[in-house]
């Protein structure tokens, strides 16, 4: 980090937050706080957009392809469906009824207590969330650049309340075009820098070619498997019910597209995230991909995660981590000799040459992963609470030791602005559901003038704020951070999915059936999620499969009850004629 990085990256942030600030100044009513005012379609869609970039995308999604190639995006085809159906059913009701959140539907379908469950499921998964999305790029930042990770995760925080509090619904829809350009920035200018510096004899194609021959080019895989997190079954069904659920029914997206200007500005606006949320997730993988062949040629650590490195070289196993550093280089260099041959004979199109090359690096690549897994057992064995699966920290070290100077602050730039932007959306959503489905239903103020929900919606922003401070303090990593996220909101999300299914397409189905239905369905869900990621021995679901699951359970168990109950209900009025 040179001065000139340092001034690029405060200078950008400081932009935006300022920026937030300036556009949102001077009084607003609680609908203009909320709701956000009249927003056009590009306004909504960049602000959706956005919320869902977080920094988790860009720094786990390259990550996710350096170490399993292009099959993630498969976990996006579900999104295009959901959006058509949100377009044409919810969007409607939810402009019809002049909605604040998308648990006000709920009360006016059902009852207090079905919207009151909904939004407190909401805030426990939505307050987790933030948390996370502050403490990924946080514990990343602070592993590479040898920061204190409490103080990253407190600037982080402050710089999002900061505009959060003073503009609303407004100042993170404002703030989120100028993220998102800022974001699309710099990842295009690393994918150009990427591909100038492969060898000289290895074009864009020659990479892609080499991709392949590792697998890290397999898009599509059709075979039908619960163990497989991303196939394109998970893909359709699972990931469409989550997709469903996130868009449909959680606030922090509900909230910005309905600050759209009218029903077609909604719409126009969702479905420009639709359009191009699959290709963007494709371009951020393609430079994972990108990353993994540029490694081919140039030295990479025996583990990413400069904590981890540190940790079992300054224990009693530093002397055998130092045997497996040097297989480790011993590995590189012939992979590198082998790497410029094969690239050579591509470029020739040699084809017995190329077989021989692709058969002798896998080789080598077999014997690169056998290594490194028993480096990562022996940092497990020095320290058991540091992190031994270094996905998320491929990028970050790519950025910090192969970028020009200037870029490395663009790049960081782009990470922190993408934990502001999602970040923004999360506690925005929070305090709104806090403020109108639980502070304004169940409190008495009748008296109270519109000034007075303007200020509680500050408050309960900044006390969101700190939660997800306090939270980000204290949560560790999984398998892979973006699989945290999608993790935690497939255990929720099913049940509250199903929950707003009956409301829109089954009338008959009464408030007391589905509010059982729903906390029945949510407890299973819940068992179902701990048993299968905690419990060695027992597999029942991966968690996209959650998501239908904790939908068609309470949308089933709503009817059985409902059926049940109509009978009873039956049986009773034909007694007393």
């Amino acid at each position: 980090m040179e001065i000139v990085d340092w001034f690029i990256l405060v200078s950008t942030l400081a932009f935006i937050v300022l920026y937030g600030v300036y556009k949102t100044r001077g009084r607003q009513t609680s609908e203009e706080y909320i709701k956000g005012g009249d927003a056009r379609w590009w306004t909504v869609g960049l602000s959706v957009m956005a919320t869902q970039a977080s920094a988790i995308t860009f720094l786990s999604t390259p990550g996710q392809a350096y170490t399993d190639g292009l099959e993630f995006v498969q976990f996006y085809f579900g999104l295009p469906i959901a959006i058509i159906i949100i377009c044409v059913t919810f969007i409607p009701i939810y402009h019809k009824l002049k909605v604040y959140t998308a648990y006000e539907f709920l009360e006016k379908r059902f009852d207090l207590k079905t919207r009151s469950l909904a939004s407190i499921l909401f805030l426990i998964q939505r307050g987790l969330a933030a948390g996370i999305t502050i403490y990924a790029p946080a514990i990343i930042l602070s592993a590479v650049l040898d920061w204190e990770l409490k103080y990253l995760n407190i600037i982080i925080g402050i710089l999002v309340i900061i505009y959060t509090v003073s503009g609303g619904t407004k100042a993170v829809n404002v703030t989120q075009k100028q993220q998102m350009i800022v974001i699309m920035a710099g990842m295009v200018t690393a994918f150009i820098l990427i591909v100038t510096q492969l060898p000289d004899n290895v074009t864009f194609d020659n990479a892609l070619t080499m991709a392949g021959s590792a697998d890290k080019m397999q898009i599509l895989d059709f075979d039908f498997s619960l163990d497989d997190r991303y196939n394109v079954w998970s893909a359709i069904f699972g990931a469409t019910f989550l997709m469903l659920s996130y868009f449909g029914t959680d606030q922090s997206q509900v909230q910005r597209y309905l600050s759209g200007k009218s029903v077609s500005q909604m719409r126009i606006g969702l479905l420009f995230n639709g359009l191009l949320k699959v290709p963007m997730q494709f371009f951020i993988l393609m430079v994972g991909v990108l990353v993994f062949v540029f490694y081919q040629f140039n030295s990479t650590p025996l583990n990413f995660n400069p904590a981890a490195e540190k940790a079992v070289k300054e224990s009693a196993y530093a002397g055998q981590y130092s045997r497996l550093e040097s297989r480790h280089e011993e590995i590189l260099e012939e992979k590198q000799r082998v790497q410029k041959k094969y690239a050579t004979a591509i470029s020739t199109s040699a084809s017995e040459d190329i077989i021989n090359y692709e058969l002798a690096l896998d080789y080598l690549r077999k014997q690169e992963d056998e290594n490194r897994a028993n480096a990562r057992s022996l940092i497990e064995k020095a320290d058991s609470g540091i992190e031994t699966n270094d996905k998320d920290f491929v990028f970050i070290h790519f950025i910090l030791n192969h970028l020009p100077k200037g870029l490395i602050g663009l790049l960081l730039a782009v990470i922190l602005s993408a934990a502001m932007s999602s970040t923004a959306s999360e506690l925005n959503a929070l305090s709104s559901t806090t403020a109108v489905d639980i502070y304004k239903r169940f409190s008495k103020t009748e008296d109270k003038d519109d000034d007075h929900y303007v200020n509680m919606s500050k408050w309960f922003t900044l006390i969101w704020g700190v939660i997800a401070i306090f939270f980000a303090s204290f949560v560790s990593l999984f398998d892979n951070l973006i699989q945290l996220v999608n993790f935690l909101g497939s255990i929720f999300y099913g049940t509250i999915l199903g929950i707003f299914l009956v409301a829109f397409y089954f009338k008959k189905i009464k408030g007391n059936a589905i509010f059982i239905a729903a906390c029945i369905s949510q407890v299973i869900v819940a068992a179902c999620a701990i048993l299968h990621e905690f419990v060695e021995g027992i597999e029942i679901l991966p968690f996209l499969w959650l998501n239908p699951l904790g939908a068609c359970l309470t949308i089933g168990i709503a009817f059985i009850i409902s059926t049940i109950t109509h009978k009873d209900m039956s049986k009773f009025e034909f007694q007393n004629s």
